[in-house]
């Protein structure tokens, strides 16, 4: 592997920008403690005579976490393969996630009850055929990972030799003992008898998860995103076919008129998928996504070739032609205040297909991951396993395990009923924070298990062997995304999508704990094994969806007259201030009893606060333009409107006021175009020539957020039910059929200028 050196990256509130101390350029930074920071536009000096470098590379993947790396090594080495890592290496949802991954692996388990539990997590619309496909194929996937070197933790032959003390009880677990679950060990050689062999799946322990029959999690310790994600770049680091540019951000993909013929294909129903006459919330659920391409009457299809990339280490765009490209750039967390997700997940990907002529499917199901942990401005998450090992949640104030009496499954019911209950207790509490406490396992096995959760809350003044937890919930994931089948094709020739970024129907409108690393894994190597076939026979299959609904872009949406801008922000910062002292207020009645309480809700309030004033007070004494401190402040104003407006729960009112909200916000942008002649074309997110100054590229970013943040919002607003993660207090009930919200290809859409246009004359007719 080739691993271009580059510097330091800087990147937070959706805006990136580069370190370039070692250019002698200003550089300027805005702490928001101790995980994230603000760059806005700084005077460096950019080249913008340069010419563009050109690459030529047979495999473009764009991304670099687990679905692209999988893409990348699961690919044959005759193949010339360059990935794309937008920040460092690390910076990845894949590097973080916690939990696992998800696959019938235990004797006791079935393909058919892992497909059963993801249909019922999913509320019917979980695409059955695909659902089939991806799953089916969990034992294969993570064999190739233990074959890769992933050191999974395994159960040894001292299973029955680990006691714990009869005072570590855990009758009150909903899941069996983690007597029964073994010594663990953390390699990647299974401990035998006669010596030592490489790592199969059956030798690995298997954890628990929210809405899980049973035990079908794979991990790695409670880092399983980090183990694997080192293990996957050492090996890409010995293939001499890969090249990874770190610093390297995808703008725009390349595309033309194709030749290659798009053949029509009929899948066949597995036998595989299971009837769940009783699945709760799942009620007609769609036909598979199946690999018919329709394409509209007059169009030629269309074939990606490559992609405009704007390299951070020496601030100069390229253009890298490729034979496929392969999206595998992520999720869009960092749209919203609290997200676990890193700072580079801001959706482009989705939007660069989109502007390709790819379809968009259920953009409006974000998953919240019930337990972040509540304290400053924290992005760690707590790991589902803990509940899958027997934590409880608890009202702080009242200490009742509140969700015993919302769901029959406690604990371990879907994330997106937890979320919605925790949210509703700290509606009430008003303390911004429900507890999370497995105080009441075993210490031995907490530390042995969940070495990372522990040892990082205990930096932070909190032990979970003897300690509650405060979390929250925060945005964790996209259900939607580029409309895919189940081997990553898109409507656009040559282009592939895999992971978070891709709509292949598994997750439907609420992800089953653990299935994402699953797919990521899955749809790579089916990738891998169809992208050569396409190379050589060039014949192309694309993905249809039955039951869909298109949401409409064209015709302007009834918004609401009165809701001026200035009065929503008024709004808010009402709001905001009311519930600060509502939270001060209660945190305040604590008794000294509860002086841990009162403590985690006094730092969570002032951290509120203080954050956004803190980032505008540096920004605005500092040698910034006045545009530039504008766009700062519309990034974080974006992230409070979606969390307000497009959170947990959500009524037309909220969505009508941040479309207003966000329309405005475009307005803005398009004037400052028309102020200075850029290089980046606004209103239609495309580039117009080879040299892309940094101050553009800013703008540039931040433009594509909001056309992504108003997709969402329409898609929201038009899907007139509560489902999986999409809950309406103005329609709680499913509607009688379930159909999955698709977003046409930009071509067929009205110009973005017009609907800011008519947006502006809703508002002020």
């Amino acid at each position: 592997m080739s691993l271009v050196a580059a510097t330091v990256l800087t990147i937070d509130e959706g805006l990136l920008m580069p370190d370039y101390e070692s250019n002698n350029a200003v550089n300027a930074t805005a702490n928001l403690g101790s995980d994230s920071s603000i760059d806005v536009d700084v005077n460096v000096n950019v080249n913008t005579d340069a010419t563009a470098t050109n690459l030529i590379t047979d495999v473009l993947i764009i991304g670099a976490g687990l679905a692209g790396i999988t893409t990348a090594l699961a690919l044959p080495n005759t193949l010339n393969i360059t990935v794309l890592s937008k920040a460092g290496l690390e910076e990845c949802s894949s590097h973080y996630a916690q939990g696992g991954i998800a696959a019938s692996l235990d004797k006791d388990d079935s393909v058919n009850d892992h497909i059963a539990d993801t249909l019922i997590a999913g509320a019917g619309l979980c695409a059955p055929d695909n659902t089939s496909r991806i799953l089916t194929k969990g034992q294969q996937a993570v064999q190739w990972l233990c074959s890769q070197g992933v050191p999974f933790t395994q159960t040894t032959l001292a299973a029955q030799k680990q006691n714990y003390s009869s005072t570590d009880s855990l009758a009150d677990s909903p899941t069996d003992s983690p007597a029964d679950s073994a010594t663990y060990s953390l390699n990647n050689s299974s401990n035998q008898s006669n010596g030592t062999t490489q790592l199969t799946t059956a030798d690995l322990h298997l954890t628990k998860e929210g809405g899980h029959g049973c035990r079908r999690v794979a991990h790695a310790d409670d880092a399983t995103g980090l183990h694997t994600m080192q293990a996957l770049l050492a090996k890409a680091q010995l293939s001499t076919n890969i090249t990874i540019l770190p610093y390297h951000e995808a703008l725009q993909l390349l595309t033309s008129s194709a030749s290659t013929p798009v053949v029509p294909f009929t899948a066949v129903k597995s036998p595989n998928v299971p009837n769940v006459p009783n699945a709760p919330n799942a009620p007609n659920a769609p036909n598979a996504i199946t690999a018919i391409h329709i394409q509209p009457q007059g169009q030629l299809p269309r074939q990606c070739q490559g992609a405009l990339v704007f390299d951070h280490t020496k601030q100069q765009q390229l253009t890298i032609t490729s034979r496929a490209v392969v999206i595998a750039s992520g999720g869009l967390g960092q749209l919203f205040a609290r997200a676990s997700a890193p700072n580079v997940c801001v959706g482009d990907g989705v939007m660069m297909a989109w502007q390709a002529g790819c379809r968009l499917a259920n953009l409006e199901f974000i998953q919240f991951h019930p337990t972040g942990l509540a304290l400053a401005n924290s992005s760690f998450l707590v790991s589902e396993a803990l509940r899958g090992e027997g934590g409880h949640l608890y009202c702080p104030l009242t200490a009742e395990r509140f969700m015993v009496a919302i769901d029959p499954r406690a604990e371990l019911a879907p994330r997106d009923i937890v979320a919605r209950a925790i949210a509703a207790q700290i509606a009430t509490n008003g303390l911004g924070f429900v507890h999370l406490d497995v105080s009441h396992l075993p210490a031995l096995f907490l530390t042995q298990h969940f070495p990372q959760i522990y040892q990082t809350l205990l930096a932070l003044g909190i032990d979970l062997t003897t300690d509650p937890i405060p979390v929250a919930p925060t945005a964790h994931y996209s259900c939607g995304g580029i409309v895919t089948c189940s081997d990553g094709l898109t409507d656009v020739i040559g282009l592939y999508a895999a992971g978070e970024v891709a709509y292949t129907g598994l997750h439907g409108a609420n992800r089953l704990a653990s299935n994402s690393l699953l797919e990521c894994v899955v749809v790579g190597r089916n990738i891998a094994a169809h992208l050569p076939t396409y190379l050589s026979a060039h014949q192309w299959t694309a993905p249809l969806i039955d039951n869909d609904k298109l949401i409409s872009l064209s015709s302007c949406l009834v918004l609401d007259k009165q809701a001026s801008s200035t009065q929503l922000l008024d709004k808010q910062a009402s709001n905001k201030k009311l519930s600060d002292e509502q939270s001060l207020s209660k945190s305040k009645s604590l008794s000294a009893k509860n002086g841990k309480i009162q403590q985690h809700a006094t730092n969570q309030q002032s951290s509120k606060q203080s954050s956004e004033q803190q980032i505008i007070k540096k920004i605005s004494t500092e040698n910034y333009s006045t545009q530039s401190i504008e766009l700062a402040k519309i990034s974080i104003e974006l992230k409070a409107l979606m969390s307000s407006h497009l959170g947990i729960t959500r009524n037309a009112q909220s969505l009508q006021q941040a479309l207003i909200q966000i329309s405005h916000w475009q307005q803005q942008l398009a004037d400052m175009r028309r102020i200075k002649s850029l290089s980046l074309d606004i209103e239609c997110l495309t580039v117009s020539n080879s040299s892309v100054t940094l101050n553009e590229l800013t703008q540039f970013q931040l433009a594509r957020q909001l056309q992504l943040a108003s997709l969402i919002i329409q898609s929201a607003y038009q899907r007139c039910e509560s489902r999986g993660g999409h809950y309406r207090l103005d329609y709680p009930t499913l509607a009688n059929q379930a159909t999955v919200s698709v977003i046409e290809p930009e071509a067929t859409e009205i110009n973005y200028a017009q609907r800011y246009q008519a947006y502006a004359m809703a508002e002020s007719g």
